[in-house]
């Protein structure tokens, strides 16, 4: 029986009884495998419970602080962080593997990563490689404490795998929509609590401006239809941030209004 690679694999859920199988199937090889569950009401837990009895259920609050606290269940120093529609090729285990043997002075890498929506792998517009630190030390990194987009910070060097990670981003644009609609709420919230200046002229051109970058600058026209909605989605991202911080403002000055004559 092959020794299992002295690695954490912590996997983060919600309600995740389509994918999380097939996801935990493809790091069966790791030494540990830790899911940290998000009160899901489906069979998520109970599929898991087939690969690990490393289980948690914590509601998450804000997404950097739920995930280092899941980094900090983990038993190994050295950490693999996956989504639930997330999966390990069969050559990224082989280089995870060759390389944990030896990493040197390297405290984290990068991994590339095919994104899809549907069964389509978008291969342009900023979506591949488009590798993120996913492998790491735990006692070097975390996420900063944002709701949306948390940014890593890594103390230490960092390298970049070769080998991809195969992310089912999208079921299709139905999904894409309704993921997009939750991370601009938290977006609008992010711009409220630190007091940013945003204006509708700004928004305007940042709308204007991710669209044109993403479908010519990164190429996503290479992509055809697929490309064009990905362009769009990207614009979308902005204005619809804008829209809900615009009514988090009227709120915030009617309140105002009201304790001034109070």
């Amino acid at each position: 029986m092959q020794d299992k690679t002295p690695l954490s694999v912590v996997v983060i859920t919600k309600n995740e009884e389509a994918n999380i199988k097939d996801c935990l199937d493809s790091v069966n090889w790791a030494g540990e495998i830790v899911v940290v569950d998000d009160n899901s009401s489906d069979k998520t837990i109970e599929i898991a419970q087939r690969f690990t009895d490393r289980i948690f259920e914590r509601k998450m609050d804000i997404e950097g602080r739920h995930r280092n606290w899941a980094y900090a269940q983990a038993k190994h120093s050295w950490v693999l962080s996956l989504d639930a529609d997330e999966r390990v090729t069969p050559e990224l285990k082989d280089e995870i593997i060759r390389t944990l043997k030896d990493p040197g002075e390297i405290k984290g890498f990068a991994v590339p990563r095919r994104n899809y929506i549907g069964r389509y792998w978008v291969k342009n517009g900023g979506w591949y490689p488009s590798a993120q630190l996913k492998l790491f030390k735990k006692e070097d990194f975390k996420w900063e404490e944002a709701e949306v987009h948390p940014r890593a910070e890594l103390n230490g060097a960092w390298g970049t795998l070769k080998s991809d990670l195969i992310h089912y981003s999208y079921k299709g644009f139905a999904d894409f929509l309704n993921k997009m609609n939750k991370q601009t709420t938290f977006e609008a919230q992010k711009w409220f609590r630190d007091g940013r200046k945003m204006g509708l002229g700004r928004a305007l051109w940042r709308t204007y401006d991710r669209f044109m970058r993403t479908f010519f600058r990164k190429k996503a026209h290479k992509d055809g239809f697929v490309g064009f909605m990905v362009s769009i989605f990207a614009g979308l991202y902005q204005i619809l941030s804008y829209a809900k911080y615009w009514e988090l403002k009227q709120m915030q000055r009617k309140d105002e209004h009201e304790d001034s004559i109070a």
